[in-house]
């Protein structure tokens, strides 16, 4: 008897938690089908019309190929500074290696509106206007620090001994990095550019500071909130996160999958 009450008291309470995440998400999807001027209830029949005002958005297109032109290059280069930094205070021992690994971490612990007031200030002493590149460069910021504490996380001891091999072999320290280290710790490299690509798509306060004319998609879907409810922002958001679940599962099914099995 006491058995069957745990298990349901389980069923239930994990019912509770996947339902206090993915309502929000489902009631997203709903209401993007909405037939109707606003994304709320009642539900009034299914319409793909707002869908295709989203394709026919010339502003909210342009948004969502600079969101992801952002990301993917902003993750790129945080997930390889993170790499380099991780590797050289896990396999060299550097002068105040603890203090630079506090530094490198420490902008995690600080709000992203410090930071874009910070980066805002410096691009305005420099006399650098603000772009799509300024945003990149607030995302790398903010980035770094997580790919590399991911990255360093990884680097166990046991990878050493391959590293050696490979040099008594005769590879020189940049083919070690390139051909037996970064393939070793490929599914935390992976995760930490996924995230990174997460985290950079969904900003906003960055992205709204250091851009000017050329904006994300957070910062359109901003403007158009400014004038009220729109259901083209349930559209473009069910479209996102299509896209997200697709990109997971093809990842958990191909490289992730691979990897447990192994």
């Amino acid at each position: 008897m006491r058995g069957t009450l745990t298990r349901i008291a389980s069923f239930a309470y994990a019912g509770l938690i996947y339902g206090f995440i993915f309502l929000p998400v489902a009631v997203l999807v709903l209401f993007s089908f909405q037939d109707g001027r606003l994304p709320v209830p009642p539900f009034n029949g299914f319409s793909l019309q707002w869908y295709e005002a989203v394709f026919a958005d010339r502003k909210l297109m342009a948004a969502l190929f600079n969101s992801f032109v952002v990301a993917i290059i902003s993750s790129l280069i945080a997930c390889l500074l993170g790499f380099l930094a991780a590797y050289a205070l896990a396999r060299y021992k550097l002068p105040g290696s603890v203090l630079q690994r506090g530094l490198l971490i420490a902008p995690m612990t600080v709000s992203y509106l410090i930071i874009a007031l910070g980066l805002l200030t410096v691009l305005n002493t420099f006399g650098i206007k603000l772009s799509l590149w300024t945003v990149g460069i607030g995302h790398v910021v903010i980035n770094l620090p997580l790919c590399f504490a991911i990255i360093y996380s990884s680097m166990g001891d046991h990878h050493i001994n391959i590293e050696r091999a490979a040099r008594d072999l005769g590879a020189s320290d940049v083919k070690v990095m390139a051909l037996i280290t970064a393939p070793m710790l490929m599914p935390s490299l992976l995760a930490a550019f996924f995230l990174s690509v997460t985290f950079s798509w969904d900003e906003f306060i960055i992205a709204f500071l250091l851009s000017r004319f050329d904006v994300t998609l957070p910062v359109e879907i901003w403007s158009l909130l400014r004038s009220g409810l729109n259901p083209k922002t349930n559209a473009i958001g069910s479209l996102v996160f299509l896209v997200s679940v697709a990109v997971l599962a093809v990842l958990e099914l191909t490289l992730f999958g691979r990897t447990k099995k192994s």
